[in-house]
């Protein structure tokens, strides 16, 4: 189907922040994305319109049932001017997996990104181009219809947003300390730990408040059936270097298939380094740090890009890891990978996508 894109530019343009006030997700552009679904219409109405609030009945199911999910991405300003996307289609792909799991109704994956880089073109004065910064790419889409019962909804709205956010590590990148978590749970095979859907992130708040009242920065989530194996850390991907392998959990239908955990595994592979995907136990690290052979661990996420672990807590037990700094392959993967979307290091790989 072909869609054409209604637009209505602001009359009332925003004042852009300086860029060291960025944060994360704190700001917002001048212009939002917005498309409706209902019944045989199926989707329809593609729009650009001046950033505002949404207005949704009380009963509108996303607030009941929970049914939403959403994305997160990033465009980056390089030296030269160009705007890049960092593989934007695998997103989408990954939004309609997501659609799926929560019996949300698929989105045209090629249209979503033509209408995403419409917005970014309107709106491309706001992406920052000093040293860490980017555009925050948040689509998502909710279930709209006015009902309580307890059924998949029949009207939803797929929206996308964008903010500019500074450095996530304000001081350059540095290991955070984290609690290996043994009481909650954030998933199981079967459920919804692939989707990246609001219900994932609120599972795990308890836990994450916990650790950082005892000054964690993150979690790390072990299986809900076995509470044994390793998954995640908060919400990023997990990767451990032992004796000189790369060991990161495999995708078991309650891990998020993370686009810059693929990016990694793709880069070491190039690189000529082993890289496993397979079941860890939290043991075998215990038992790889008590040998000396745990090197290095690092979590990995859109928003942070690699963030090295400088140590684990497991049963009030601190597990240092390379003496709490940042080691040698973590810095190499950060650096090469911020390059490849800065359009600072050849893209050899065929990632980046260019905003016109």
């Amino acid at each position: 189907m072909a869609y054409v894109i209604e637009t209505e530019l602001t009359s009332a343009k925003k004042q852009k922040p300086a860029a060291d006030r960025l944060g994360f997700g704190n700001y917002f552009t001048d212009h939002m994305f917005m498309m409706d679904y209902e019944g045989k219409l199926g989707w329809h109405r593609p729009r650009i319109v001046p950033y505002q609030p949404i207005s949704l009945d009380p009963a509108a199911k996303v607030f009941h049932y929970g049914q939403t999910v959403f994305e997160g991405l990033k465009a980056y300003r390089t030296a030269d001017g160009r705007v890049l996307l960092f593989r934007p289609q695998k997103n989408f792909r990954r939004l309609n997996q997501s659609n799926g799991r929560l019996s949300i109704p698929a989105i045209d994956e090629e249209f979503a990104l033509q209408a995403l880089k419409q917005l970014i073109s309107i709106d491309r004065d706001w992406i920052p181009s000093e040293e860490g910064t980017s555009l925050y790419i948040r689509p998502f889409v909710i279930a709209t219809q006015p009902s309580l019962g307890a059924s998949s909804s029949t009207h939803y709205q797929f929206i996308i947003i964008l903010s500019p956010v500074g450095p996530y590590y304000a001081e350059g990148i540095h290991p955070v300390k984290i609690h290996v978590e043994s009481e909650y749970v954030r998933a199981v095979k079967g459920g919804i730990g692939m989707a990246k859907t609001a219900g994932n992130y609120a599972a795990g708040l308890k836990a994450q408040d916990d650790a950082a009242q005892h000054g964690f920065a993150q979690v790390l989530w072990l299986d809900g059936v076995h509470r044994k194996y390793v998954e995640e850390v908060g919400s990023m991907n997990v990767f451990f270097k032992v004796d000189g392998k790369v060991l990161t959990p495999a995708l078991n239908g309650s891990l998020l298939d993370g686009v810059v955990r693929d990016s990694i595994l793709q880069l070491l592979r190039s690189w000529n380094i082993p890289a496993e995907e397979r079941l860890i136990s939290i043991d075998e690290l215990y038992e790889a740090h008590r040998s000396g052979t745990l090197e290095e661990a690092f979590g990995t996420g859109t928003a942070a890009v690699i963030s090295p672990i400088g140590e684990l807590n497991w049963r009030g037990e601190r597990l240092v890891i390379n003496g709490g700094t940042t080691g040698e392959l973590s810095a190499k993967l950060y650096e090469t990978l911020t390059g490849i979307q800065r359009g600072e290091l050849e893209d050899q790989l065929g990632w980046m996508v260019e905003v016109e």
